[in-house]
């Protein structure tokens, strides 16, 4: 069988596999489970309890620190060399996630026992910096960019990053490995569909945004917009996630009409509320992508999206009208009202946002990455040879 369609037996490796409330845990559980389809066979390498295709090790806790990394939905594994190197071993090739310990000693790992391995770029610094509240200060998220090239980033030649935006980022900070700018992908289910809306929210618009509760994210923005909204009054917020800064979006959505309902959906539930939604809100300051947001669009909604130099999802915005400046409130009430303003012209780009999704299907990304996987795999067996 020819190197570039036969099967392989691919490991991930990331920290954190077990989760519904982290983007990078959610595409790795989707891309494990569509690379199945295709006939590779899918391992993990991941803190959590073993199973039949999970390698796994206890969770490592990080002293005064570890509260804050829970609400993000994310944990630490605890290494275990003998278990990494029995991963390895049975991989054909291996895949890490993340720039952080674990990947990286999956890498030398790999190394040793003369394994190709790649690599995805899915956290931006500003993820970080921002649970410190350094999100806008640039010589901490350079900082950032410098250390994850140093530790993990220049001892692989390929990398997986969700977005051109992300693989523009670290280009131009002199990352030198062959780049594949490949969506996380959506499910063939997210599709144009319209529901009634059911009893509760009948006599509501209906405005949602998902993602994590946490700072970078600026679900305040959107709270803190609805007052200037002259639909104000008869807005009902939706926002789906969990995170750190639950309570305090909590109690700054008390103050409207009607309080913003917080919760966590599963795939079907997500789907269904979408479907009875008259608009979608991303207002986060740094995206690496926002899958979330491709979902929205997929299912016919109109998306709404802050306008960051330091966000990807601005890039699904089809004009102007979708866009506000970002981290503005009044700005983000002018875009929702003049969509609501216009149903008409609303309705005819539900269908043009939902027909543009499809280019972001999973299956698409699926094969760009089994594409990145055997280029990978052909590489190293060159630099094998050439030794």
């Amino acid at each position: 069988m020819q190197e570039a369609t036969r099967p392989l037996k691919i490991l991930f490796v990331i920290e954190t596999y077990f989760t519904h409330n982290n983007g990078t845990s959610i595409s790795a559980q989707r891309f494990a489970e569509e690379l199945r389809k295709r006939g590779h066979e899918v391992r993990i390498l991941t803190a959590g309890e073993p199973a039949d295709d999970i390698y796994a090790m206890k969770k490592l806790r990080i002293p005064f620190f570890q509260p804050l990394i829970e609400k993000h939905g994310f944990m630490f594994a605890r290494k275990n060399k003998r278990i990494i190197r029995e991963a390895v071993a049975w991989a054909d090739i291996v895949h890490c996630y993340m720039p952080f310990s674990l990947e990286n000693s999956a890498k030398r790992e790999a190394d040793r026992q003369n394994k190709p391995a790649t690599t995805a770029f899915h956290i931006q610094p500003q993820n970080i910096t921002s649970s410190l509240m350094l999100g806008k200060t640039d010589w901490a998220n350079e900082l950032c960019f410098k250390l994850f090239h140093h530790f993990t980033y220049k001892h692989f030649t390929h990398i997986h990053t969700p977005s051109q935006f992300m693989a523009d980022e670290i280009i131009k900070r002199g990352y030198k490995a062959k780049i594949y700018p490949i969506s996380n992908g959506i499910q063939s289910d997210f599709q144009y569909m319209k529901r009634a809306k059911s009893p509760q929210f009948q006599d509501k618009i209906l405005i949602m945004m998902v993602g994590r509760l946490a700072g970078e994210k600026r679900q305040d923005v959107l709270i803190n917009a609805i007052p200037y909204s002259k639909y104000g009054d008869k807005i009902q917020l939706v926002l789906a996630g969990n995170g750190p800064n639950y309570k305090k979006y909590y109690k700054l959505g008390q103050k409207l009409k009607n309080k913003p309902i917080f919760t966590y959906y599963t795939k079907e539930e997500l789907m269904d509320t979408l479907a009875q939604c008259d608009l979608y809100v991303h207002a986060s300051d740094m995206e690496s992508e926002a899958i979330s947001c491709i979902e929205a669009f997929a299912t016919g909604l109109v998306p709404v999206i802050a306008n960051s130099d330091l966000s990807a999802t601005r890039q699904f915005s089809l004009d102007e009208r979708s866009l506000f400046k970002a981290g503005d409130p009044k700005d983000l009430a002018r875009a929702i009202d003049y969509w609501l303003d216009h149903p008409k012209e609303k309705a005819d780009m539900e269908k043009v946002y939902a027909q543009s999704a499809k280019k972001y299907c999973i299956d698409n990304s699926i094969a760009k990455f089994e594409e990145m996987l055997y280029d990978a795999i052909k590489v190293h067996h060159k630099e094998k040879k050439r030794k």
